[in-house]
């Protein structure tokens, strides 16, 4: 049985890694497979070496990432291949329903698809590739980025906002535009949202 003691820094295929999340926003997928493929060799080792994805070892020795999703998606697709994954608990031991249970105990995975519903833990998908697009996602990153909203520890705190989005605003055609990211903002900043992680007050 594993003691839980935090594991050395691994190099793993992105094509590998298990995720813990059901949905990412692809239109940031895209953004950071545009950064990547503009950055050069050094540069790509750099990045690679600044941010090592954090990891938990699963049933069968699986390596399940709890961070970096969008970023690990690009990678995959940009077909690097190998990225550093740091392993913050072992739970190799466990059998896969426990497994699941005590990730999500841990906040540690999302198990709701790109239309905000609780699925079942093996409707996660096995591979980056398989993610699913949640436009909402991708709004709510872009209000932050925007300065709608701080960034907080808080484990999926994005989805978070990206299910207030979902019920408030109508995405026309899964596109973010500049109309619906000033009507985002302005939702960002009420009274409406004091409840989501981040939120940085009402503008007077």
């Amino acid at each position: 049985m594993s003691s839980g003691v935090r594991h050395p820094l691994l190099s793993i295929a992105p094509a590998k890694l298990r995720p813990t999340q059901m949905t990412v926003g692809k239109a940031e997928v895209a953004e950071k497979r545009a950064q990547w493929e503009k950055l050069g060799k050094k540069k790509r080792k750099e990045l690679l070496a600044a941010h090592w994805f954090p990891g938990v070892l699963g049933p069968k020795h699986q390596v399940y990432i709890v961070d970096h999703h969008h970023l690990g998606l690009a990678l995959c697709e940009e077909g690097v291949k190998e990225v550093p994954v740091m392993i913050q608990r072992d739970f190799s031991w466990l059998d896969q329903d426990v497994f699941w249970r005590t990730m999500e105990f841990n906040r540690w995975a999302h198990p709701y698809n790109e239309h905000g519903q609780r699925q079942e833990y093996d409707a996660i998908p096995r591979n980056l590739t398989d993610l699913a697009d949640d436009p909402y996602r991708t709004l709510a990153a872009r209000v932050r980025t925007a300065g709608g909203y701080a960034k907080d520890a808080t484990p999926y705190s994005e989805f978070l906002w990206a299910e207030f989005y979902r019920r408030n605003l109508k995405l026309k055609g899964d596109r973010v535009t500049p109309k619906l990211l000033q009507d985002a903002m302005l939702l960002a900043h009420s009274h409406e949202t004091a409840y989501l992680p981040g939120w940085s007050g009402q503008i007077q």
